[in-house]
């Protein structure tokens, strides 16, 4: 349960769907409520998609390039206290898709990949904590109950998804605004933690 719940909790906040609602709301205006709940169900199964193959793969392909675990935590710690400061910072860049991209994807007939599943849901954030995550000393339950947080993590992000109109119109956006913050809180906590726990491995090697 205490793998569990490491793994929902961290990978919530690094996944952050409160940040995909405003893309998702945009991209999907014209689409009828079931269009709507089936372009969100396939972002969040492809979501779960991509984190369970950085989860299983990311190790193979650092050993490939000779990159080590340490390493790659300690800039995923970076990566996600840039995001955190961004979140953080009043008028900060928070969107995780540009201005070019998001206007390309309207033009798109499914936009559940791209560019809801990745960037916006398992970006670069999200994948290099998932590939963080993994070590050798897992058994097999232990990976089974990871897999199983990110299933929860996507389950979470469709609900949130799905409710994204009515949360915007009951939030505001200084309720956006204060929820953007908390989750940028939470998020450079989660990076400071990265950074550390690696520098502080990496002197004990």
């Amino acid at each position: 349960m205490e793998i569990l719940l490491a793994t929902f909790t961290t990978l919530f906040s690094v996944v952050n769907p409160f940040s995909a609602m405003p893309v998702f709301l945009t991209l999907t205006e014209a689409d009828s409520p079931t269009a709507r709940r089936q372009t969100g169900l396939r972002a969040c199964v492809y979501m779960v998609g991509v984190l369970a193959v950085s989860f299983f793969a990311g190790q193979y392909v650092l050993n490939f390039f000779g990159i080590n675990i340490h390493h790659l935590r300690i800039a995923g710690g970076i990566l996600l206290m840039r995001s955190a400061f961004d979140l953080l910072t009043p008028g900060g860049n928070r969107d995780r898709v540009s201005p070019a991209a998001l206007e390309e994807s309207m033009q798109k007939d499914d936009i559940s990949f791209t560019p809801l599943a990745m960037p916006m849901l398992s970006g670069p954030g999200s994948i290099a904590v998932c590939i963080g995550l993994f070590t050798k000393r897992l058994t097999y339950i232990d990976m089974s109950l990871i897999v199983f947080g990110f299933v929860l993590v996507a389950l979470a992000s469709y609900i949130i998804l799905m409710s994204s109109l009515r949360l915007t119109r009951y939030l505001g956006r200084p309720g956006m605004s204060a929820l953007a913050r908390i989750m940028g809180f939470i998020t450079l906590a989660i990076g400071v933690n990265f950074m550390a726990t690696a520098i502080k491995a990496l002197f004990q090697e």
